[in-house]
């Protein structure tokens, strides 16, 4: 049979493909082949990404379509959040979907989600279903972390959960006063990256003990505020009174609540467990707390009761704890007893108790209450945490190398990312299995109170609550370096709703201040935190006298003055904030604003004494 001349030609070029094909080895071959999209750039990261073709396309004709009370909550919170974020207003509705369609859906169904994990798909339109309402709300949040970056999503799926129930951020505002946009702020970054507890230790201003109420204290409409916010955006905000130790905020005008020594001498941070009147006023803070924070938790506390101290000084606290529990109990059993108290009586008013980890050093006879008793782990001691689980308690980790403390330990965000740190590694021993432990939190504390500003505090919290986010919910690890995970960060920016608190009303520049009488002339500079320094001929203006609590001049009343001009004090530093008629001027640290009586310029909670009214010219 005679070949056709177009057949030999493809002959020989088939021909010629397999010897150089047969030439290349098969895995060179594979590697030239597209490799997968990689997931979407979040945090915490997407591990279960499945790319599709095309992409999901955010635009003008964008709804957000949801079926269910539950599903339209979700619904509305997200359209407030696109709004903030810029990118308009979004429709609600519960009509049929469309291209270019956000969907929420919650259905119960879902088991496999669990309580916090949740489906997201991205096609012609975008999806979002979880089990709970707060599963859907965690789904938005990825949504928004995606359009951070571009309004046009590349498609696939993900099915999201966390690896851990108690994802959580620590701060004490003890002592010195932390502004509520600040925590504001935090609440709103918390969500962004599902983390749903807050704790915050600190005071309420007291109508029931109006002696307890120095400086340092919220009002219950700005607790009541900050909850409901919490409450927006999934975020628990538990409550603390330490007790019965670090007792000196509410007991400091209360010396007959306060533990006695041997010698007479009365500890204003140590309230007397021996005595029924010390438990009456710590469980009447309880139900005074309870009318603003709606928490399931409370927190006591309960650390560093004998710190700088011991038992053997306080021998009415064996001597309670023998008539109670017998002739073999130890001075430690006192102490058990009053949070094994507290534990009956939170529980009875339906709340779960949490305690730190440092008082359960194995010296007692008498246990603490497993049922619904949180330790959450931060000092290495005698009782090691395999021992708490063991024992049924419920553990968290709240490990010093997650600390972030004013002037002074900072957490090594990036030494901790680079070993893989994840929740089973507490302080003195790394557990083989997270069975039983709840999760982990970053903690903040006012140790030396002007050591840093708040300002100077966010910038070093954010990265942490970054990779705490990702420890707890997924990877420890995603990024083979700490600069790929920070990349993330950066990606996806900051909340919806978050406020850039280091911008200042006033240009640089040099203003006369006026107000009921005093006048003073300043050369006002703008400092690289975001505040204000004020110069002036004698110095620059500042509040550093009176009683100091945690190095900070906390006393109201005190005056202001002309110091030296040193770039380092934070004493220095002010925050000049427009009111009706002119502007206030607040202290950075002591966050008292000042006023004006018989012609002193001295500062006051704003509570406490009118502000005066700077007028700046």
């Amino acid at each position: 049979m005679r070949a056709f001349p177009g057949r030999q030609i493809l002959g020989a070029v088939a021909a010629v493909l397999a010897l150089l094909l047969a030439a290349v080895p098969a895995t060179a071959r594979q590697q030239t082949e597209p490799s997968p999209a990689p997931p979407p750039s979040t945090v915490p990261a997407l591990t279960d990404w499945t790319p599709r073709a095309g992409r999901y396309e955010f635009g003008r004709g964008t709804r957000i379509v949801a079926g269910t009370p539950a599903g339209r909550r979700v619904a509305r919170t997200l359209a407030d959040d696109l709004r903030a974020a810029g990118h308009g207003t979004v429709p609600v509705t519960d009509h049929g979907a469309r291209g270019g369609d956000i969907v929420i859906d919650v259905r119960p169904s879902r088991s496999s989600l669990g309580a916090e994990g949740y489906e997201l798909g991205a096609g012609q339109r975008l999806s979002v279903t979880g089990a709970t309402e707060t599963g859907a709300f965690y789904g938005t949040r990825t949504l928004l972390q995606l359009l951070a970056q571009g309004d046009r999503i590349p498609a696939g799926r993900t099915v999201d959960v966390p690896r851990y129930a108690e994802r959580g951020v620590g701060v004490c505002a003890c002592y010195i006063h932390i502004t509520v946009d600040w925590l504001e702020n935090l609440v709103r970054e918390m969500a962004y990256h599902k983390l749903n507890q807050l704790l915050l230790e600190l005071k309420v201003k007291s109508d029931t003990h109006p002696e307890a109420n120095t400086w340092g204290y919220y009002t219950k409409d700005e607790i009541r505020h900050l909850v409901a916010l919490g409450e927006k955006y999934h975020v628990e905000i538990v409550p603390e009174i330490n007790s019965p130790g670090h007792m000196d905020p509410w007991i400091e005008n209360r010396p007959d609540l306060q533990l006695t020594d041997a010698d007479g001498a009365r500890q204003p941070a140590r309230l007397d467990v021996t005595q029924d009147a010390a438990f009456d006023y710590y469980t009447s803070l309880v139900d005074e707390y309870a009318e603003v924070f709606t928490a399931p938790d409370w927190h006591m506390g309960a650390d560093e009761y004998m710190l700088g101290s011991d038992f053997a000084k306080y021998p009415q606290m064996l001597a309670y704890a023998q008539d109670k529990y017998g002739p073999g109990a130890t001075p430690q059993d006192a102490f058990v007893d009053f949070v094994n108290r507290v534990h009956a009586y939170a529980a009875a008013h339906g709340k779960r108790l949490r305690i730190w980890n440092d008082g359960l050093t194995g010296a007692s006879t008498v246990p603490v209450a497993t049922g619904g008793t949180t330790v959450e782990h931060w000092l290495n001691v005698a009782v090691k945490p395999s021992q708490l689980r063991a024992q049924g308690y419920p553990l968290m980790n709240a490990s010093y190398s997650l600390y972030l403390i004013r002037g002074g330990f900072h957490s090594d965000t990036e030494g901790l990312y680079d070993q893989s740190w994840d929740p089973r590694s507490f302080e003195g021993e790394k557990l083989a299995s997270a069975e039983g432990v709840t999760g982990a939190k970053i903690s903040l504390w006012p140790d030396n109170g002007r050591g840093e500003t708040e300002n100077e505090v966010a910038v070093r919290l954010w990265p942490a609550l970054r990779h705490l986010a990702q420890a707890t919910w997924g990877d420890p690890h995603p990024d083979p370096t700490y600069a790929g995970f920070t990349a993330r960060g950066t990606a996806v920016g900051h909340a919806p709703g978050w406020r850039d608190l280091t911008r200042t009303p006033l240009a640089d520049g040099t203003r006369t201040f006026t107000a009921d009488g005093v006048s003073f002339t300043a050369d006002v500079t703008r400092t690289a935190d975001g505040y204000l320094t004020l110069r002036g001929q004698d110095g620059c203006l500042a509040v550093s006298g009176g009683k100091l609590t945690l190095n900070v001049p906390l006393q109201p009343g005190v005056r202001a003055t002309w110091d030296t001009c040193a770039a380092g004090s934070t004493l220095q530093r002010w925050q000049v904030r427009p009111v009706a008629g002119g502007h206030l001027l607040v202290n950075a640290i002591t966050q008292m604003s000042l006023a004006v009586v018989d012609g002193r310029v001295v500062q006051y909670p704003p509570d406490q004494h009118p502000p005066a009214v700077w007028h700046l010219s």
